[in-house]
């Protein structure tokens, strides 16, 4: 359980950087919900685990997650949604060659317990791509675009 609603940011990053699958399930209630960057959807605090033990093992064996703007909004006394925003290095490819720095926002929403601690009902991360406002489907595949004029000079 964490005291305060905003705390879910840091302990997922502690729980990332520590590559603890456990750690990082027990921020969320036994019925919670997790969407990942690319939609896949997690529903049970063991699906959320489950899918990280394997993201740790294979996708991000040695990565690392730092956090930038953290946010709070309180809706009532007992639910609150937080943003966060992360970086993380050391993804590695199918392949198993080094990947880029990644950036992304988090949304938590949180609800308090009965005992007064706070677990995260539902979460949804997604990546920030920089310049681009939407993506396009095209062919099967999914680009980032911007319909912004490009400037010159």
């Amino acid at each position: 359980m964490l005291d305060r609603p905003e705390d879910v940011a840091a302990g997922f990053a502690s729980a990332w950087n520590d590559a603890d699958a456990d750690d990082l399930a027990a921020l969320f209630t036994d019925d919670a919900a997790f969407v990942n960057v690319v939609g896949l959807w997690w529903s049970t605090r063991g699906q959320i685990r489950d899918a990280h033990a394997y993201g740790f093992a294979h996708i991000f064996p040695h990565s690392s997650m730092s956090l930038g703007k953290v946010t709070v909004r309180r809706i009532g006394a007992d639910t609150a949604v937080v943003h966060a925003a992360w970086v993380v290095t050391g993804q590695v490819t199918p392949d198993g060659k080094p990947a880029g720095r990644r950036r992304g926002v988090f949304s938590f929403v949180m609800a308090k317990q009965g005992d007064g601690g706070w677990l995260c009902v539902s979460a949804h991360n997604t990546d920030r791509v920089p310049g681009a406002e939407t993506h396009v489907a095209e062919d099967g595949a999914f680009t980032p675009a911007s319909y912004r004029p490009k400037r010159m000079g």
